[in-house]
């Protein structure tokens, strides 16, 4: 069974970065995708970053790209986001998120993965 803890959120200024860890447990070499996702209030949740546990990172929002970096460690215990040069836009709830897929699916974010294992969250907040 697959289960996720996710910690490292923090205040930070506009510029700076924070790291977000997701300790994982259960999770399959392959056929398998892991993602970050975050939440502002009274918006819908957004895919930010995912990756397939076998190749690696297959997707980040066009919002992050070139700041934030998405990865996990050789035992796909840990999933981690590294995120720089941090704008206030970015102040959310972020999640990881699990969810199986079959071998010729890629891990995005149009709708055909199920993610259907999530941590509790944890909250970033970017001032300006």
């Amino acid at each position: 069974q697959v289960q996720l803890v996710e910690s490292g959120g923090d205040s930070v200024q506009a510029g700076g970065s924070l790291k977000l860890s997701c300790a994982a447990s259960g999770v399959p070499k392959t056929r398998y995708c892991m993602a970050w996702f975050r939440q502002v209030p009274g918006k819908e949740r957004e895919g930010v970053a995912m990756l397939d546990t076998a190749t690696g990172p297959t997707y980040y929002a066009d919002s992050v790209k070139g700041r934030f970096t998405i990865s996990q460690d050789d035992a796909r215990m840990t999933l981690t986001l590294q995120m720089n040069s941090l704008k206030p836009e970015d102040t959310a709830m972020y999640y990881c998120a699990a969810g199986k897929k079959f071998l010729w699916q890629r891990c995005g974010a149009d709708g055909s993965i199920t993610f259907n294992v999530w941590g509790q969250g944890t909250q970033v907040t970017v001032s300006s």
